[in-house]
Parts: structure tokens; sequence; C-alpha cells
């Protein structure tokens, strides 16, 4: 019997923000790859090691987390006043399919570095030394984000000593703007707030009826406030992840939840829909230990949030999370302002299960809407390898 060689495609491994992911060049990709389809699909869960009943992606590149299992395919901007495309695919870990209903704020912090790195920003444009401002189209859900990189001796500077709650080691600094975050969300289209209001009533079926905020911002969010649903806002990964009754309560109100957005048609259209919308909880300021064994002070922060992505809680905070908190927070009335205070905001730094994060937004009351212009933070990211990754021809 004869078996398929393995064939070799070009690839850089990243980290960007609390995340990393398998970078490429779509004229990279196998011909077959470099549109969207089956092909490309099954191309990048072959990459990350999925579908895996074993959960760990060990004959992949994943690590087996919602953090880690992901994909980015990168290409010169289609755009006007644009420099690249970017395209992020979230995969399932044990299950055959790629969700690409939202974006990856975190990763979004590698792409100007990939971009400039890999010809796609004009060489003109790249300072000597300074910063570069790269302009991301995100095909998600288009929108634009402008990445503002670093840049010694005509390279990029990934060394520095900013520090990313949620990862190890410092880096260079790497400010992120999303522009007008909550505008016509992807092709669904919505408000900012799809039902109209800053908070409304959420009943799930043999579970409760809660109070939620519904946003479109960033990535479309849910905001429960913890106390209702049975926690203090402290929480680390182990209390909710290690609860498989917890996971499945999340879960279904995440699917509810998403019924009452419009983002999906029937309760069962949640299980091939796991990357948005996401489902968070969030309650005033404590004292707790965070992952790392630190201590964060109350007095540290505004809030605490735990988010939870691909059906577990988040070891730190996805950065389109991270947006929608900031936009929330600085609405008057929102679940995410009440725990911080009330008031208008123009930035909140929150707790969560790694540490703290500060995000700002800046939002206006306009014809008796509120919209956002944009959400700013910083992230850092580095290439952890680059060369090819080999997947067997017949995967796809």
């Amino acid at each position: 019997m004869s078996f398929a060689a393995q064939i070799k495609i070009p690839a850089t491994y990243m980290r960007g923000g609390t995340s990393k992911g398998v970078f490429f060049h779509v004229a990279d990709l196998p011909e077959a790859a470099q549109v969207a389809g089956e092909a490309r699909d099954r191309l990048l869960l072959r990459v990350i090691g999925s579908p895996d009943p074993y959960g760990k992606q060990i004959d992949g590149m994943g690590a087996a987390t919602s953090s880690t299992s992901k994909t980015v395919i990168l290409a010169k901007s289609t755009q006007s006043d644009h420099d690249v495309d970017y395209l992020f695919g979230q995969v399932s870990i044990d299950r055959p399919f790629v969700d690409w209903s939202g974006n990856c704020g975190n990763l979004t912090a590698a792409v100007g570095s990939f971009a400039i790195s890999n010809g796609l920003v004009a060489a003109e444009r790249i300072p000597e030394n300074g910063q570069c401002t790269v302009r991301i189209w995100q095909a998600n859900i288009g929108k634009t984000i402008i990445a503002h990189v670093p840049i010694s001796n005509g390279q990029v500077q990934e060394t520095g000593d900013f520090e990313l709650d949620g990862v190890t080691f410092p880096a260079a600094e790497v400010q992120i703007e999303f522009l007008n975050p909550a505008e016509d969300e992807g092709d669904e289209g919505g408000a900012m707030f799809p039902t109209g209001n800053v908070v409304d009533r959420l009943d799930v079926p043999e579970i409760g009826s809660f109070q939620v905020t519904l946003i479109n911002a960033g990535i479309p969010t849910i905001f429960l406030n913890a106390e209702e649903i049975g926690y203090q806002g402290t929480e680390l990964q182990d209390d909710i992840n290690s609860d498989v009754e917890a996971l499945a309560r999340f879960e279904k109100i995440r699917a509810y939840g998403a019924m009452k957005m419009g983002l999906i048609q029937h309760i069962a259209d949640a299980e091939t829909r796991q990357h948005t919308p996401k489902i968070a909880f969030v309650s005033s300021p404590r004292d707790y230990v965070s992952s790392s064994g630190s201590r964060v002070a109350a007095a540290e922060t505004d809030l605490l949030v735990r988010a939870l992505s691909m059906g577990k809680l988040h070891h730190a905070m996805m950065g389109t999370a991270a947006v929608a908190i900031g936009t929330a927070a600085a609405i008057p009335g929102t679940l995410v302002n009440l725990a911080a205070g009330g008031g208008i905001r123009e930035a909140v730094r929150f707790g969560h299960p790694s540490g703290t994060l500060r995000v700002g937004a800046q939002t206006a009351l306009e014809n008796g809407q509120w919209v956002v212009q944009k959400a700013v933070m910083s992230r850092s990211a580095r290439v952890l390898m680059e060369g090819w990754v080999r997947i067997p021809a017949d995967s796809f």
C-alpha cells in the first residue's frame, strides 16, 4: 500500500498578545487553499492537528487551548488606503471545523509585524527608526485596524520592556487602534446594541433568567453579572473549566444569547459557531490572586471580568473581548459600566485571571444612539519560529 508524501508550506509561528498561531501568506498556500472552502479548512485543520478526540493536538501545531488553536492568512490589501488583508480562522480542537465568524484581537498585534517583514507594507512607509503605522483590513468582520509597530534599524523591533499580564516575558509594545468597531458588524449587520437596549432580560430554559448586556463591539459579546450566576468574578481557569456542568450552563446561555442577538436562527446553530458570540461575567473590584500567584488588589482595577472562549474560561482576556469591555464600560447603564461604578468613562483597567489590562474607548451619543469611534489597547508580538509546516499531501 502506498501513502501520500508530505508537502511543506511556508509559515510563521507567532505570538500576538496572549495568543499564538500559525501565519501564512495567502500566495504560499496550495492553490486549492488560497480561496475559501473545504480545501482551505481541511488544510488548516491538519496543520493545527484537529479534530483530535484526545483534545491534545499532539499531531499538529496547536496546543489544545482556544488561545493556541489559531490560524491567520494575510495578503496585500485589496482595499484602498490599507496595507494588508487579515483573515483569521479559529480552529476547533475536537471537531472538524474552522470558525471564520470573528476576529482575534490578540493576534492582531502580530499582523503588522508579519506584514512589514514579509513585504506587504511599502518600503517607503517603513522608517529606519521609530514607528511604522500599518493599516489592516480585518476581512472577517470588514473593519479597519491600525497597528503602530516599533522599528529599529529598518527592522521590526520585537524585544523590549513592555509587560503584558498573561505573557511570561517582556517585549516591545505595539499599540492597536480598532476603528469604528461596532458599526455594521460584518455581513450580519446590526447596531452596537442589537436589541436597542443596554440591558436586557435573557430567559434560558431550565437554567434561569438573567440580566445581560448584548453588544457588538470588537466581537459580539454577552455580559452577565457574576453574582447572578453564582460567581464572584475572581475565578481562575480551574474553577470553571473543571466544572463540566458549569461549562454546559455557560454554553446554553451563550446559545440563547446568540439567538437574541440575531446571530443564529436555531439554537443548534451555536454548535458550529463557537468563536462568536463570546460570553463573559463582570463584578465590582475585589482582591484576588492571579494565575501566576501575584496579588491583584481591588484598588488596582475598575472592575473584574472573566470571559469564555471556545467553551472554556480564557487564561487572560481575548483582545476583541477587551474592545467590547472598553466600549461597554464607556456607556452608562451597561452591566460592565455599572460594575465599574457607573458614569461616562474613556478608559478602564479590568482584572482578568492573569492580571490586569487597560483599554480605552471613544464613544458618543448621536441621534439617540451610542456609537464608538475607536478602542485602543497595547499588546506585544514576537516571531517564535519560521520556515515550513508539513502535512500529508492528501489532507485536503
